[in-house]
């Protein structure tokens, strides 16, 4: 059986160590994502932030390990890992798309489980918990509507996407992950103390900003509601002026957990 540290490092990516951060951002990647997504963030945060950036069972240097396809299993499998090892000092907690509803998720374990209130949610290009969509069936479907729907929000590289034996491997992991999110419930957790800042597109075919906007209703806390320019995929786009966000709204975060 594996060691709780060689869990952690698998499932945990740090890949430029700020000693000295005042506060750390756990990044969950959305469906068919790996960590390295979050490298450029994690570059350009540190110092100030130390990011953490999650990497889901089934793809990139894990991709021989079985999916895992429901959210609650995810932010399970995630809690004790970061609890004591990476809790030592203020958590913020993003997520983009099925990210956002693994970080909402994780936020409610880490406060009912552990104590550990995160100092923000950042909730990425994800409609409110609340707001369910009976036609959210992608992942019932065969793998040409699966692509058409991946390539219709451009979030993998199309070079990716024209190679077979690459396409092979990823989309299992694309499926399982579509799954994990069309299927997500909020059983266990309807409602955070954190404060969450839910950040979208204007023109995301997956995120309405009404439906984004009713985040407000999952937590007790602070919320705002930031608007970019873009598609589901606006974060790619626009990242220098999210990330400088990010920063500024961290900076400004309590001290205290």
């Amino acid at each position: 059986m594996a060691s709780r540290g060689a869990d952690r490092d698998l499932w945990i990516r740090r890949y430029h160590p700020a000693d000295e951060a005042r506060v750390r951002l756990l990044c969950l990647p959305h469906a068919g994502g790996s960590a390295s997504f979050y490298f450029p963030v994690s570059r350009a945060l540190s110092p100030r932030v130390e990011v953490l950036a999650a990497q889901y069972p089934g793809r990139q240097d894990r991709r021989l390990e079985p999916c895992i396809d429901n959210i609650p299993e995810l932010a399970d499998r995630l809690l004790p890992l970061l609890v004591g090892e990476w809790t030592d000092r203020p958590l913020a907690l993003f997520g983009h798309s099925m990210g956002a509803s693994l970080a909402f998720e994780l936020a409610g374990l880490l406060e009912q489980r552990a104590g550990i209130v995160p100092v923000m949610l950042f909730a990425s290009g994800r409609r409110a918990p609340s707001r369910f969509r009976p036609e959210d069936d992608v992942h019932h479907r065969g793998d040409e509507a699966l692509l058409r729907d991946v390539r219709r929000l451009a979030g993998t590289d199309s070079r990716v996407l024209g190679d077979d034996e690459v396409l092979r491997m990823v989309l299992p992991a694309i499926r399982s992950d579509y799954r994990a999110a069309e299927l997500y419930r909020p059983e266990r957790v309807h409602r955070v103390s954190c404060a969450v800042t839910a950040l979208v597109g204007d023109d995301d075919p997956k995120a309405p900003v009404d439906d984004v906007r009713a985040w407000q209703e999952h937590t007790s806390g602070a919320f705002a509601l930031e608007v970019f320019p873009g598609g589901h995929f606006y974060l790619t786009e626009q990242a220098p002026r999210l990330i400088r966000r990010i920063g500024d709204v961290l900076a400004d975060a309590p001290a205290d957990r």
